[in-house]
């Protein structure tokens, strides 16, 4: 395995790769992995919007290794940048073997959020709800 920094920081999300989330090969799916991203970015798109918001765009997901069952998957959100109504949220998925100290980078993405109303359309992000230091704002 090859050894990577894991990010010094609380993740949004750790959980647990477990056997009903493979393929015949025993690796996680895939599809499984960019959900537990898309939680992650969501959880940082609903306290960035202060409400309901919903997934429109995933870019740049490259799977770099497999995640293999028991593994312990780290995964960490940042807001970078805010639009009127949408949110741009980098995510980096990490995984660990359970008796092991050192981790590896398994992928990465872009998620686009929108915000929304009541209804389901796209609504403003509240004025008061900056970006972050380095994050940018359209």
């Amino acid at each position: 395995m090859t050894d990577d920094i894991i990010p010094n920081r609380s993740p949004r999300i750790r959980t647990i790769a477990m056997p009903a989330d493979t393929n015949p090969a025993g690796d996680i799916f895939g599809g499984w992995l960019m959900s537990q991203m898309d939680l992650a970015a969501g959880s940082v798109a609903s306290l960035t919007s202060h409400g309901r918001s919903a997934t429109i765009a995933v870019e740049g997901m490259k799977f770099l290794r497999p995640v293999k069952v028991g593994d312990e998957i780290s995964l960490y959100a940042d807001l970078v940048r805010t639009g009127r109504s949408s949110m741009q949220i980098h995510v980096e998925a990490w995984r660990r073997e359970r008796d092991r100290e050192t981790g590896e980078k398994v992928t990465e993405a872009e998620f686009t959020f929108v915000a929304l109303d009541d209804d389901g359309r796209a609504r403003p992000i509240e004025p008061h709800v900056a970006a972050p230091e380095g994050a940018e704002h359209d």
